[in-house]
């Protein structure tokens, strides 16, 4: 992400996470389009749907829900995050909740039982962030994304 473009986002809206410094903050609570990493699975109610901007974000971005369910679903699959314990199924629709997550942390603690909690959510983290680039790749309306697309390894 450009400097420019870090600048002109309040720190209110960017977290510091293991493997992914100035991540944004949920798309509900104002996060960038980058944010998306963490919105769920689209065509399911949810407990505060009145405030949730996924759709916002797809629609800034020019990506329809189903788009966005394959590129999070095919993600699941590449990387085995998919576990019946998490919310949709899978660990790409996860939110960033850092003080921990029931559903989360089970999934994550099956999924990489060698590591600590703190490695596995560094991991997960790390993980995001690539999402978060595979979405934001294929958006259609790149002049809206180009900012936020991140170098990752």
């Amino acid at each position: 992400m450009s400097n420019d473009t870090i600048a002109k986002i309040s720190k209110k809206f960017l977290r510091d996470l293991p493997n992914w410094e100035m991540a944004p903050v949920p798309a509900c609570l104002g996060g960038d389009v980058r944010s998306l990493t963490f919105c769920c699975k689209p065509g399911h109610s949810l407990t505060f749907g009145y405030k949730c901007l996924r759709d916002v974000k797809l629609k800034e971005i020019g990506m329809d829900p189903q788009e966005f369910i394959k590129i999070k679903e095919d993600f699941s699959q590449k990387h085995q995050w998919d576990y019946n314990e998490t919310c949709f199924g899978s660990l790409s629709y996860c939110c960033m909740r850092q003080g921990g997550c029931t559903r989360r942390d089970i999934a994550l603690a099956r999924r990489y039982p060698n590591q600590s909690y703190e490695e596995a959510l560094a991991e997960y983290y790390r993980l995001k962030r690539i999402l978060n680039n595979e979405i934001l790749s294929k958006a259609k309306n790149q002049e809206k994304v180009l900012p936020f697309l991140e170098i990752c390894e």
